[in-house]
């Protein structure tokens, strides 16, 4: 996977995690929500049954008073309360029915076939008692009770809210009942509508995270194409100023070379030539002047030595891989104070030597630029050194009492300021800090290398 898909990717995925957790989070709460209502409806739809269920016992116990409060007890003034019981009704199935305490059927006017019949033993399908509860609830006093019972008008199983009250002076238990089909396809209907909101929900928050995902991928793959145009500008010009940076230490190393060490090198040809010429002549004035000839080309080969040695130091010191980071950074500093006479004071402190070769390379060099800036612009009179060894690294900080300079202005302008960025682009190169602050007073360059770099 290519960077910029990486970056797009990396853009993308905390967004749709995040729109996903949010459904989640939505969805849950929908759900909550569904819960609460459908109780809340249901409850309302059941507080409903029960006041009708109640004032339809309340009647047929009216219904019924003048006999049941009348004394009599005999068989036929209780024929008579089940004749007017069995004749009051309310819809399709409501209909009163009567049982003794012991569970025998009585009375039940849709049901003809269950009087007579003992069903204090029966369960319903799901096992539950029915006769039983409903019995339980009269000796308590009366009251609802939901259970199983078939429907007359479809001969089927269905739920039912019942009401039952005791007459303890028969010996009965008189009671009605509601069927709550009618609140379950209500209840049924609800949930599909809620159902069906949950579902546009999701819906609606799918979409929105399909375009945001749409968006940010557009956003991030136009900023990945101007970005990598810029990036492949900038490269340009780094690979343009690495070109210029060799070309300039080619054309120093040739002068030095032609200027220093070729013309060193004729003049002891030369000599030498000259030496033999007088050691041949035989003459003893020739000679002696041939012994200075020669003493002469030695001093100057010393020269030449030296000078490949300066060469090679600027080139790659070999102080720096034989002693490390901080003789190599003190004997710049000697070097410097011989060459300028401007003194430096070195100091190091901590453990510098876990740094990579690369790091300290980099170290060196910036080091070696800012010591060129300093005698080239800033007329210091003082320059200090200071290698800190760190928790993880190695901090370098170059401090001058110098004329200082608009930093920000020279890192900007195109044609100055290249020993600046190459400071810059050679501690970016190895993933470490550099900051550099001037005024009046001076400049202090500081640069962090990594132990890791």
């Amino acid at each position: 996977m290519k960077l910029r898909q990486k970056v797009i990717f990396l853009a993308i995925t905390p967004l749709i995690l995040a729109l996903i957790a949010i459904a989640l989070a939505v969805r849950h709460q929908s759900v909550l929500l569904a819960q609460q209502q459908r109780e809340t409806i249901q409850q309302a739809y059941l507080s409903s049954k029960e006041a009708e269920l109640r004032h339809y016992v309340a009647l047929a116990s009216h219904s019924i008073a003048h006999l049941y409060e009348s004394g009599r007890d005999d068989e036929a003034t209780r024929n008579e309360a089940k004749r007017i019981l069995s004749s009051l009704s309310y819809g399709d199935d409501g209909y009163f029915f009567v049982y003794d305490m012991q569970g025998n059927t009585l009375m039940h006017p849709r049901q003809p076939e269950l009087v007579g019949r003992n069903l204090y033993e029966m369960r319903d399908e799901q096992g539950q008692p029915t006769i039983q509860k409903l019995l339980q609830r009269a000796r308590a006093g009366g009251g609802l009770e939901r259970y199983m019972w078939v429907k007359p008008s479809t001969h089927k199983s269905g739920a039912k809210l019942g009401y039952v009250i005791p007459m303890p002076k028969w010996g009965w238990m008189m009671g009605t009942g509601i069927y709550l089909d009618d609140v379950d396809r209500a209840l049924a209907k609800v949930d599909v509508q809620q159902s069906g909101n949950i579902h546009n929900t999701m819906l609606w928050i799918a979409a929105i995270a399909i375009a945001a995902a749409v968006a940010v991928g557009s956003s991030g793959l136009a900023l990945n194409i101007s970005e990598l145009r810029v990036a492949d500008a900038k490269l340009k010009v780094l690979a343009q100023r690495v070109v210029e940076s060799q070309e300039e230490e080619r054309a120093r190393l040739s002068r030095d070379l032609h200027d220093g060490i070729s013309q060193w090198l004729v003049s002891i040809k030369l000599q030498i030539e000259a030496g033999i010429i007088r050691l041949t002549s035989g003459q003893a004035g020739q000679q002696q002047a041939a012994q200075a000839a020669f003493e002469h080309a030695a001093d100057q080969l010393n020269n030449v030595m030296g000078e490949v040695r300066r060469i090679s130091h600027n080139l790659r010191p070999a102080i720096l891989d034989d002693l490390g980071l901080a003789a190599a950074l003190h004997h710049l500093g000697q070097e410097y104070t011989l060459s300028s006479g401007t003194p430096v004071h070195f100091e190091a402190e901590g453990c510098t030597d876990e740094l990579p070769d690369v790091a300290n390379t980099v170290l060196f060099r910036l080091a070696q630029e800012a010591l060129t800036n300093i005698e080239r612009h800033a007329g210091a009179s003082r320059i200090e050194i200071r290698l800190t060894g760190e928790r993880g690294g190695v901090t370098l900080r170059i401090r001058d009492d110098g004329a200082g300079f608009d930093a920000e202005g020279i890192a900007l302008h195109p044609k100055r300021g290249i020993g600046l960025r190459n400071m810059m682009e050679r501690m970016d190169a190895i993933g470490g800090r550099f900051d550099i602050a001037s005024s009046s007073d001076g400049t202090v360059v500081t640069a962090f290398a990594g132990n890791n770099s």
